[in-house]
C-alpha cells in the first residue's frame, strides 16, 4: 500500500509505502529520469538482503537505512518493510539543515550504506510514529502537508540522534571538528563533477588543503583525496552500468579534460578500464 501527498502549486510529494512490494530505486538512468527523492526504510521485520548500486548487504532487524536519490536499491522482501520518502519541493534537508542536522551525515555522508539499529524503546516510538502518520492521511484539510512535513522532521531528527549516538567519531570528538566532515560531505556532493581537486574544498571550508587533511586523519576518517576519486569512480560506475552513454560523455559529465584523461582515472582508481567493466556488468 501506498500512501501519498502532493502539492500541486509546489509540485511536493510525499509517500508512505506499507508492506509495498513496488518499493525501490531507480536512480541514475539515460530515460524517463526518476524524481530526485529521498528516502528513509525501517525493517521491523527480520534481517533481509538490500541491494544498493549492484552491491548486496544486509539489513539488520530493527533498523533504519536513508537512502538518497541517486541510488538504485531493490529489497528482497520489500512487502515487509516501512518507507517514507519525500522531495526536494516537498522538504529540502539542505534548506533546512540547521533544523534537523542530517546533511553529510545521514544523506550525503562518508558512510554508505548506513543501517541505524533501533533499541527497544526506540523500536515503540516508531510504532507510534508510523500510526501518527496513518492517521494523519484520513485528514484532507489545508493543514494536511505542514502536518506531514512537521512528522517528517521528527522523524529525520530522531533518526540523525540515534545515529550520532552510536557513531564512535561523533562521541569521542567535538561537534566542530565532527561538523567540517559533515560539510564537506555536502560540498563533495555538489561539487565532485567539477571540481576534482582538495584546494577547492578547503578553500570553501576556510581552511588549508593540509589542514583539512590533518584533520580527516585525527578522525580517522579516509583522506579527503581519496573520497573525491571515491565519489567519482562510484558515479562513473553508475553511468557504465545504468546507461548506454559513451565513455566521452561519461567524461564530459564527470568534468574531465578528455575522454583519455577519464579512462586512465578509472583503471587507475577501479583496477578495471572502461570497457573491461561495462562488459562484466552485462554478464
Amino acid at each position: 500500500m501506498v500512501k501519498e501527498y502532493e502539492d500541486k502549486i509546489t509540485l511536493g510529494r510525499f509517500l508512505m509505502h506499507i508492506n509495498n512490494e513496488q518499493l525501490k530505486g531507480t536512480g541514475l538512468r539515460d530515460t524517463d529520469s526518476p524524481v530526485p527523492i529521498n528516502t528513509f526504510v525501517y525493517n521491523k521485520a527480520e534481517a533481509q538482503k538490500v541491494v544498493i548500486d549492484e552491491i548486496s548487504y544486509t539489513m539488520p532487524s530493527g533498523s533504519i537505512l536513508p537512502l538518497v536519490s541517486n541510488q538504485h536499491f531493490s529489497f528482497e522482501y520489500p512487502e515487509r518493510l516501512i518507507a517514507w520518502q519525500f522531495n526536494r519541493e516537498f522538504y529540502c534537508i539542505v534548506d533546512h539543515d540547521t533544523e534537523v542536522g542530517c546533511v553529510g551525515f545521514l544523506f550525503y555522508g562518508l558512510q554508505h550504506p548506513m543501517f541505524i539499529a533501533l533499541g527497544e524503546s526506540e523500536k515503540e516510538a516508531m510504532l507510534q510514529l508510523e500510526k501518527v502518520f496513518s492517521d494523519e492521511w484520513l485528514s484532507r484539510d489545508n493543514f494536511q502537508g505542514e502536518m506531514l512535513r512537521t512528522l517528517l522532521k521528527h522523524l529525520i531528527i530522531k533518526t540523525t540522534r540515534i545515529a550520532k549516538q552510536q557513531s564512535e567519531s561523533y562521541q569521542q570528538f567535538p561537534d566542530e571538528k565532527m561538523d567540517i566532515v559533515r560539510k564537506f560531505s555536502l560540498l563533495l556532493e555538489s561539487s565532485f563533477r567539477k571540481q576534482h581537486g582538495v584546494s577547492f574544498y578547503a578553500d570553501a571550508l576556510h581552511k588549508s588543503p593540509k589542514t583539512l587533511s590533518n584533520i580527516f586523519a585525527l578522525l580517522k576518517q579516509p583522506a579527503p583525496s581519496k573520497l573525491i576519486q571515491n565519489r567519482i569512480v562510484l558515479e562513473a560506475k553508475r553511468y557504465l552500468h545504468y546507461t548506454d552513454r559513451s565513455s566521452k560523455e561519461i567524461a564530459f559529465e564527470l568534468g574531465f579534460e578528455s575522454p583519455a584523461h577519464f579512462s586512465r582515472f578509472f583503471k587507475m582508481y577501479s583496477g578495471a578500464n572502461v570497457s573491461e567493466f561495462r562488459l562484466s556488468q552485462r554478464h
